[in-house]
Parts: structure tokens; sequence; C-alpha cells
């Protein structure tokens, strides 16, 4: 925790905007500096990131890979995204593909699930069972999926 208690804003900022694309939250996690403990910094992150706007969410997710898609690059969220999704199978590629299109025509934006330990099938019944969701309940479910990322992330940005 020191080292990301005294780490540079300008080191941070890249670093956390990695964990979740959304400017209050980068800013309420560094303004929130030093944390006592990971739980701390768990905790405040939980509580920055509830609550996002509808643009927030959708800006934040906009960079996010497909679900079964795997990013390309040697970046650091590219990395994450690759481990995070390697419970999905890529036999699956076509049938994800397919709930992943039928998902984008229902909501106009990409499907998200922390999919951190998730097979591929179990993704797919997640994204089944929330396509009778109203858009805007969906939008809060995606807004939980981003909160649990984040703090995956977190704690592979400060190693634990």
């Amino acid at each position: 925790m020191e080292s990301f208690n005294t780490a540079p804003e300008s080191e941070l900022r890249p670093l956390l905007t990695e964990c979740l694309a959304v400017p209050r939250w980068v800013d309420a996690i560094l303004n929130g500096r030093p944390y006592a403990s990971v739980n701390a910094l768990l905790a405040a992150s939980s509580v920055a990131a509830q609550g996002l706007s509808d643009e927030e969410v959708l800006g934040a997710i906009a960079g996010h890979p497909r679900i079964g898609e795997r990013q390309r690059g040697g970046g650091v969220s590219a990395r994450w995204s690759r481990s995070e999704q390697s419970g999905v199978d890529s036999g699956e590629a076509d049938r994800l593909a397919a709930a992943n299109a039928a998902y984008e025509d229902r909501f106009g934006h990409i499907y998200l699930v922390c999919a951190t330990g998730l097979s591929g099938a179990e993704v797919l019944d997640d994204l089944s069972s929330r396509m009778d969701n109203p858009p805007d309940v969906e939008l809060r479910v995606v807004n939980d999926e981003l909160a649990k990322i984040a703090a995956l992330r977190l704690q592979k940005l400060i190693g634990s």
C-alpha cells in the first residue's frame, strides 16, 4: 500500500484509468489517499463506482472487448482482459458472437460481465438471463460489473 499511497498522481492516473475509465472514479481514488489497507482502498473503490451516470457507464465499457474476443496489444488493460476472460473457451466463439450481437441489438452497447472465474457456458447463461432486463436496469447491472472489474484490477495493480 505504501507505494500506491505515495506514487505520483501522474504515474497512477493512467493505471487507475485502466481499472475503470471514469475520470470521477479515478479522482475519488486519488483524492482518498492514503489508504490504511487494501480493504480500505477496495471499499473506497466500491463507493466511488456505484451510481455512475449512464454516460459514464457507456464511456467505461467503450474500451472493453466483447466477451470471447481477446483484446490485442501489450498494454496493461489488454493483459488484464485476456486474464479475466481466460475461462472462456475459444470453442464457444460462434455462440458468444451470436449472443453478443443479440445483446447489442437489444441494448445498443456491448455486453459486459466480470468474467474472472466464469466458463463460457456461465457467461452465456448470464447474458441470456439479462436479455429481458429493461435498458435502464441493464445499465445498472453493467455498472455493478464495472465495479467488480475495477476491484479486481486494483488488486492486480497493487499486487495483492
